[in-house]
């Protein structure tokens, strides 16, 4: 939920339409998940409330909050289960 994944959405956004048009017309968004969320950064909360308006109900209700264990486990050559079964 950080600006330029809002910038990359768009894009992508445009390129299931052009496909849509051109290959595919049943081709759609089922909906989108918030990763990397960190409710305590008002940034985030001002990019989750455009999503929740542009794509209202395609928004999953659920978010994958931002983890930093999960973060520096390639750094360690672990999956991030192994590196800590918390997370």
């Amino acid at each position: 939920c950080e600006y330029y994944a809002l910038e990359g959405l768009s894009d992508l956004v445009d390129n299931i339409k052009r496909i849509a048009e051109l290959l595919n017309p049943k081709l759609q968004i089922e909906g989108l998940l918030r990763t990397m969320f960190d409710p305590r950064l008002s940034l985030m909360n001002d990019v989750s409330a455009q999503l929740k308006e542009h794509f209202g109900d395609q928004l999953y209700d659920t978010v994958i909050p931002r983890n930093i264990r999960l973060a520096e486990a390639p750094s360690y050559g672990m999956p991030a289960l192994a590196y800590d079964k918390s997370s």
